[in-house]
C-alpha cells in the first residue's frame, strides 16, 4: 500500500505541476491593452507587435523609416513600445496627424531612440539607470516609483513581451530625444550655444529637418584671433553666416563623411567646405574632426577642433 500511496502522491503532483503550468501559459501574455500574445515558438520583434494588434502606428513608423529589417534581425533588442493610444495622445499633444508624423524626416531617429541593444528584461532595471539607445549617445532615463518610467512621465505599461530576438516593454507615451540644441547644451558647447542664441538660430537648429553640426569645441572659440569672437557676437547677422558655414542639411554620419575625401560639401550659408584625410585623420577644411557621431532628433553632431570662417 506504501507504493500505491507513492505512485498517488507523484501523479497528483505532476498533475498539479501540469495545471500550474497552463494555467500560467494562458496568463503570460500582454494586459488589455495589447490584446493578449499566445507564445507560439516566438516570432520576430515585428510579428509580435503585428499579432498584438495594438501597435499599427509603430509598424507603419517603422516601415516608413525602413526600421522593419532592423526590427527583425537576430539582436538581441529592448524595445520600449508605443501602443496605439500612446500614438494617439501624442499627436493630439502634438497638433500632429499620423500623415504627418510618417513623414517628418525626423522620424527614424524618433524609432532608434526607442531601441535599446541587448536585451533587457524588466527586472533589469533600476532606479537612477542610463540605458543607452539606437541612436547613440542619446539615452533612457529609468525611475522606478509604483512602476516603471522613462524620462520620468512615460511608464511601462505592460512589460516582458519576450519576442525570438529580444524582448519588448508596452509604454504609454513617445519618447522623445533631445535635438541638436539641447544636446549642444547638454555636451558643455557653452560658446557655441552662447553664439547660436545670440544668432537668433535657435529655433533653425531645432527644425523638423535634419542637419549636420560640426561643432567647434569651447577652445576653438578662444584661439580665434583677438577680437573676433567679441565682434562677431556684437553683430549676429555676421555670426549668423559663420554659424551656418558650419551647417550641412541631411544627416551625414562619420562613414559617408570619410568616404567624400577631397570634395567639398555645400553648406547652409551657400559656400562649401572641402572634407580631405590624412593620415586617418579627417578634415574639415583646417579643422580636424575629433568626435564623430553624437546623434539627436533631428540630426548628428561632429565635434572639431577650429572655428570654420567663410572667408578661408
Amino acid at each position: 500500500m506504501k507504493k500505491s500511496r507513492n505512485f498517488f502522491r507523484v501523479g497528483f503532483l505532476a498533475l498539479t505541476l501540469a495545471l500550474v503550468l497552463f494555467l500560467t501559459g494562458c496568463t503570460n501574455g500582454l494586459t488589455d491593452t495589447t490584446n493578449d500574445i499566445i507564445d507560439e515558438g516566438l516570432n520576430d520583434i515585428v510579428g509580435t507587435a503585428d499579432d498584438a494588434g495594438v501597435f499599427e502606428t509603430l509598424l507603419a513608423a517603422a516601415e516608413e523609416a525602413g526600421l522593419v529589417d532592423a526590427l527583425k534581425a537576430e539582436g538581441p533588442l529592448t524595445v520600449f513600445a508605443p501602443n496605439d493610444k500612446a500614438f494617439e495622445d501624442f499627436l493630439n499633444a502634438m497638433e500632429m496627424e499620423a500623415s504627418e508624423l510618417l513623414a517628418d524626416p525626423r522620424l527614424a531617429n524618433v524609432l532608434k531612440y526607442h531601441v535599446v541593444p541587448g536585451k533587457v528584461m524588466s527586472t533589469d532595471l533600476s532606479d537612477g539607470m542610463k540605458a543607452d539607445t539606437l541612436l547613440n549617445p542619446q539615452q533612457i532615463e529609468i525611475s522606478i516609483n509604483e512602476g516603471v518610467f522613462l524620462n520620468e512621465d512615460i511608464e511601462v505599461i505592460t512589460p516582458d513581451v519576450e519576442a525570438s530576438n529580444g524582448v519588448i516593454h508596452v509604454i504609454d507615451g513617445v519618447l522623445w530625444p533631445a535635438d541638436i540644441v539641447e544636446t549642444a547644451v547638454a555636451n558643455g558647447f557653452d560658446t557655441l550655444v552662447t553664439a547660436v542664441v545670440t544668432a537668433d538660430l535657435v529655433e533653425a537648429l531645432q527644425g523638423p529637418g535634419l542637419f549636420t553640426v560640426f561643432a567647434p569645441i569651447n577652445e576653438a572659440f578662444d584661439a580665434l584671433p583677438s577680437g573676433v569672437l567679441e565682434e562677431l557676437l556684437d553683430n549676429p547677422e555676421d555670426l549668423a553666416d559663420v554659424l551656418l558655414f558650419h551647417v550641412v542639411s541631411g544627416q551625414v554620419m562619420a562613414e559617408t563623411v570619410v568616404g567624400l575625401d577631397g570634395q567639398e560639401v555645400e553648406t547652409l550659408l551657400g559656400e562649401t567646405i572641402e572634407v580631405t584625410i590624412e593620415d586617418g585623420k579627417v578634415f574639415i577644411n583646417d579643422s580636424e574632426v575629433i568626435i564623430t557621431d553624437i546623434q539627436t532628433l533631428n540630426g548628428v553632431i561632429h565635434v572639431i577642433d577650429r572655428v570654420l570662417l567663410p572667408q578661408d
